[in-house]
């Protein structure tokens, strides 16, 4: 049994955090379950791409610094994709007991680990990573097994459920117990499920249930609500205190750490001696802010966390919030005159400093300076149908590209002029993204003098000296690892006439789906460095520039290829012609169309060569002007240089061209 009466103390503040900001940090979960719902297929010939897609926004689940579950579960996918199928169906057996079937799906993965590891130490398949699978593939009857999690919530509401290490088949029959009557009494709250319905959007699981939100409940009472134990007694809220942590890089580093993960920090240090300042680590608690320092060689501040949970007499834990684009050198606080009397210059050997009010807001301050707090304000949904009535594609291509680009995450586009890449390759975003959230996309062009300093970092002059200054891409990256849940589009224009290995360095590697979120050191700053699983890179590449011959290799083993033709013959082309309803406009497609046969049939052009419809596009009206404009000043000169040493050829089409307004 639970008490009730302070479980709905707990919903009222629930109720009141979850409008104010609460949903928006956590309603990927809903989204996790929807994108496992639309794409899991026990049946689908390539088991292992499926499964990559059901898991694609799982990665708060199953995947940290060093935690890879998802990641190590659909490499045996692609290994032995039968047998990893085979495991997924007895999993979702419903027929059999759940924790046989928890232990049937460990012990099969290990088998395969020791055939198919290549080397890796463990599978990751633990019991929460399997509890994951079955809430998402039943989300209206299971939940997201945490140990310490289960525990807290059983003593904050002071159940009779028992957690044990080790015990783990009573934990799991302990949790589903427990859960079942949070979710009862939640089912109770009219006013809290109306407030779940109002903020479901498509691309969330509607939850009938109240499964998933029965674990956000939970979640929220473990990080949120701990620090107010206190209170239930009668006794005041604790007021929230501020903290900066100091850790050594060299050791663990908060740039490992993706946001929504927590880190465990010993009481005492290697040789069994208490930490320094030792009252720190037992005045803090649970929802306490702490700001992320790293030492030398390091020496910035690159996080923001929180203490999710107060010292047990071993560990500490801290949970990160937000990772810094722009992070904060140590010079810059020094200089400031309002911290010179920090606990953290005073104590240079300690780790965990206490922050007065006055401290924490300076140093936020700063923070907020060079990375400002991300807003979403009336962004304009964005879909499939959307995508297709603005980017002359057929239907089948659109989906092999989507499936082409989540799979790969390295994507070109490439094609002739005017066949729209740019424009297909920021609505291809849209629409995977759900949404117009410009935010979320980044765009620049390569050029040959484009480097590694500007597109990654490096010193630039500053005054009378030099300064470390971040690179577009790896500012980029770092927001993106600040919203896991979330798709990220770096969209590159002229990609290949930069020198790929000289702008990426180091991260070209890092750029491969398979290397997603493994942490390098950077040479210039010494912080471990990973370009997560939620970023998708789209370049482009214009098949008729003579001048680029050669592909650099580099580029093509790390992206596919997805050639974008003229889509004059397209549904919507069509539908926009006849909404034009012009003659001479018609005619003029019909020549360009020839035209574009008479290219494809030239040994020395191509179909990388023809012209696209983007010239055509875009117009509410047509008028002679506008399409004498077009062939004067867009075509004729493209077709001169097509054959500067044909100029019967040319001639021909010319006279063809301007013959349509006679």
């Amino acid at each position: 049994m639970i008490d009730t009466i302070r479980l709905k103390e707990i919903i009222a503040q629930y109720k009141a955090d979850f409008v104010s900001g609460h949903w928006e940090q956590e309603k990927y979960k809903w989204e996790a379950v929807k994108c496992f719902q639309d794409n899991w297929n026990i049946n689908a010939l390539d088991f292992a791409d499926m499964l990559g897609r059901s898991l694609a926004k799982t990665s708060t689940f199953l995947a940290s610094a060093n935690y890879y579950p998802a990641k190590m579960i659909t490499l045996f996918a692609k290994a032995v994709p039968e047998k990893v199928r085979a495991m997924f169906t007895a999993l979702f057996d419903e027929s059999k007991d759940i924790y046989e079937r928890i232990q049937a799906f460990k012990a099969e993965s290990g088998k395969i680990l020791s055939a198919h590891g290549n080397g890796a130490g463990q599978h990751y398949q633990t019991e929460n990573a399997i509890s994951v699978y079955l809430w998402l593939r039943f989300p209206d009857k299971y939940y997201i097994y945490k140990l310490r999690e289960a525990r807290k919530v059983s003593n904050i509401l002071n159940s009779d459920y028992i957690f044990k290490n080790g015990a783990y088949e009573d934990n799991i029959r302990n949790l589903y117990a427990l859960y079942d009557e949070i979710c009862a009494e939640l089912q109770k709250d009219a006013g809290l499920v109306q407030m779940l319905r109002d903020h479901i959007t498509p691309s969330c699981y509607p939850d009938p249930e109240l499964r998933t939100l029965t674990s956000d409940v939970g979640f929220y009472l473990r990080f949120y609500i701990s620090s107010q134990n206190d209170a239930s007694a009668g006794g005041d809220i604790p007021e929230r205190k501020y903290w900066l942590l100091s850790a050594n890089p060299q050791i663990w580093s908060f740039s490992q750490l993706k946001p929504g993960e927590e880190v465990s920090y010993t009481l005492r240090n290697d040789n069994g001696s208490k930490r320094r300042i030792f009252q720190n680590f037992l005045d803090a608690k649970a929802g306490d802010i702490v700001i992320g320092y790293e030492s030398s060689p390091v020496k910035q501040i690159t996080a923001i966390c929180t203490v999710s949970e107060e010292q047990d007499g071993e560990n500490i834990y801290f949970q990160k919030i937000e990772g810094l684009i722009s992070p904060v050198d140590y010079q810059t606080l020094k200089e400031i005159p309002e911290l010179s009397n920090m606990q953290f210059f005073q104590n240079y050997n300690g780790s965990l400093f206490s922050l007065t009010q006055e401290e924490f807001n300076c140093i936020m301050d700063i923070i907020r300076e060079v990375n400002p707090s991300q807003h979403e304000d009336n962004i304009k949904p964005y879909g499939k149908d959307d995508f297709l009535a603005e980017v002359f594609m057929t239907e089948e291509k659109y989906n092999h590209l989507v499936s082409l680009l989540l799979r790969k995450k390295n994507i070109i586009l490439q094609g002739a002029p005017g066949v729209g890449k740019t424009f297909t390759a920021k609505r291809l975003a849209y629409s995977i993204m759900g949404c117009e959230d410009d935010s979320r996309i980044e765009f620049v062009q390569f050029h040959q003098n484009y480097t590694y300093e500007d597109f990654i970092m490096g010193y630039r002059p500053s005054g009378e000296g030099f300064s470390m200054q971040y690179g577009i891409f790896y500012k980029f990256c770092k927001r993106a690892a600040n919203n896991q849940d979330k798709e990220y589009f770096f969209i590159i224009d002229e990609i290949n006439r930069g020198n790929l290995s000289r702008i990426f360095g180091e991260l070209l590697m890092l750029i491969e789906a398979d290397y997603r979120d493994t942490a390098i050191t950077l040479a210039y700053n010494a912080i471990p460095f990973s370009v997560s699983d939620n970023v998708y890179i789209i370049g482009m590449m214009n098949t008729a520039d003579r001048s680029l011959a050669m592909i650099d290799y580099a580029l093509r083993r790390r992206f596919s290829f997805f050639g974008i033709e003229p889509g004059f013959d397209s549904y919507g082309f069509r539908k926009y012609q006849a909404k034009m309803n012009n003659e001479k406009f018609n005619r003029l497609i019909d020549a360009v169309k020839n035209l574009n046969d008479d290219i494809i049939n030239d040994k020395s052009l191509g179909k990388g060569f023809c012209i696209g419809h983007s010239y055509f596009c875009g117009q509410n009206f047509c008028s002679d002007e506008w399409l004498r404009e077009i062939v004067d000043y867009d075509i004729l000169p493209m077709l001169a240089e097509y054959w500067f040493d044909d100029e019967a050829k040319f001639q021909e089409w010319e006279n063809i061209l301007h013959g349509v307004f006679q």
